[in-house]
């Protein structure tokens, strides 16, 4: 039986091969990958083209395949796999393991193959895939690459959209319908290349992620608590979140558990969080967060009114942005929001190094009168506070772009307007 579902994962595999590939943001990383004794590790939510990313990496090579997230090839003994898979596909010189997460005790299993001299490639669903005795014994023996959904990017080029075409007006139009489609379906790939029903297919997504990712691997005592969370923070993306009241407001039992909770979805992807900065840690700690989910169409599936919060899902897709930018090109950027003892809140505020670069507010904004005036003025106060570090200060908006130079009270600075869909090529 074994043997039979690695073949016809074989045929998936080599069918997957013939689908349209999309180039991804992440290939600036593959780089190292041609070392053999670097372990390949593809982290990243469900969905996102882990595999199908692998695989691209891996056309034209001889390799090995074997999916874990089947049932029977996980609870089979890994020696009979491992021999099914070597009388199937002969001689290989990369042995790639999907969602491997799923495998009981895979770190030892991994270690064993790496000391036999076996060169490997892993993905799996899970933020802290190598925490644990893999990370601690493969110290700089291996790379990892985030693999996310689509960017605005990506989007494009699978859309066959030339994005360097945006001289004409109608140029233009186009991407702003085509962003505004992105903003609320989201970019997970099979429903951007083969135009799923983004509601029917994330809603599946988001149960699978739930039910295989969080209380199968995690056992919680009260697993609808769980399900109440995620639908409770998807509700509130791109708002400041506390752990007391997640606790108190979904009857959690205890802010530890609300921890716990929260820190169960950040490992599956499912979301991410930003603390407000502060030059102390403590301060850090003790503040709300800001929530984001990894997808901006796990909100539009689920919410009643999209038209009335694009201001939040553009502010989500930002989030994302920076994420990725900083996973990809600049793993030392840290990214907060910032909030001042007078109660002006800025969305983003960027920190390289010892230095505040960057101060970034988010508005679904046509026009200037159409800003709120507390957005620049608190983004002239946090550049007032942090003068030393002279941050550029960016607004990112719908169709807006302009530089003013603004005063206010006193304080004064140029503010660069720049359109979402410009900042999300740039």
């Amino acid at each position: 039986m074994i043997k039979e579902s690695i073949l016809r994962q074989k045929k998936e595999m080599e069918e997957a091969f013939r689908s349209k590939y999309v180039r991804r943001d992440a290939e600036i990383k593959t780089e190292k990958w041609i070392d053999k004794d670097i372990i390949k590790v593809v982290a990243g939510v469900r969905r996102a083209g882990k595999s199908f990313f692998s695989l691209h990496t891996l056309k034209g090579k001889k390799f090995g395949y074997v999916n874990f997230d089947e049932e029977e090839i996980c609870n089979a003994k890994f020696d009979e796999v491992l021999k099914s898979v070597i009388e199937i596909y002969g001689k290989f010189n990369i042995l790639f393991f999907d969602e491997i997460q799923n495998l009981k005790n895979w770190e030892i299993i991994v270690n064993r193959l790496k000391r036999q001299g076996y060169n490997l490639m892993i993905t799996g669903s899970n933020a802290n895939l190598l925490s644990g005795e893999l990370a601690t014994q493969l110290t700089g023996r291996y790379v990892e690459i985030e693999i996310y959904p689509f960017s605005f990017k990506e989007f494009l080029l699978a859309k066959g959209f030339n994005s360097s075409s945006t001289e004409l007006p109608e140029d233009v139009g186009k991407i702003l319908s085509m962003l505004r489609d992105y903003t609320i379906r989201g970019g997970f790939p099979e429903i951007v290349v083969k135009n799923y029903d983004y509601k029917e297919y994330l809603s599946t997504l988001l149960n699978a992620i739930i039910l295989k990712d969080i209380v199968k691997r995690h056992k919680p005592k009260y697993p609808e608590v769980i399900t109440n969370l995620v639908y409770f923070l998807i509700s509130n993306i791109s708002s400041l979140i506390s752990l007391t009241k997640l606790s108190e407001n979904l009857n959690i039992g205890s802010v530890h558990t609300a921890e716990k909770y929260v820190g169960y979805l950040e490992e599956a992807y499912l979301f991410f969080f930003l603390k407000q900065f502060s030059f102390k840690a403590i301060s850090q700690i003790r503040s709300p967060k800001k929530v984001y989910t990894i997808d901006p169409g796990f909100y539009s599936s689920t919410a009643f009114r999209i038209s009335e919060n694009l201001g939040r899902l553009m502010e989500n897709l930002v989030a994302i942005e920076l994420l990725r930018r900083k996973s990809y090109y600049n793993p030392n950027l840290e990214i907060y929001y910032f909030k001042t003892n007078e109660g002006y809140e800025v969305d983003f505020l960027i920190k390289k190094g010892l230095r505040i670069t960057k101060l970034i507010q988010v508005t679904y904004a046509n026009k200037f009168d159409e800003i709120d005036k507390r957005e620049i003025r608190a983004l002239l106060h946090t550049k007032e506070l942090f003068k030393g570090h002279k941050p550029e200060v960016l607004v990112i908006t719908w169709d807006y772009e302009d530089e003013k130079e603004i005063r206010w009270f006193g304080k004064r600075g140029k503010v660069k307007f720049v359109p979402l869909w410009k900042w999300l090529l740039g």
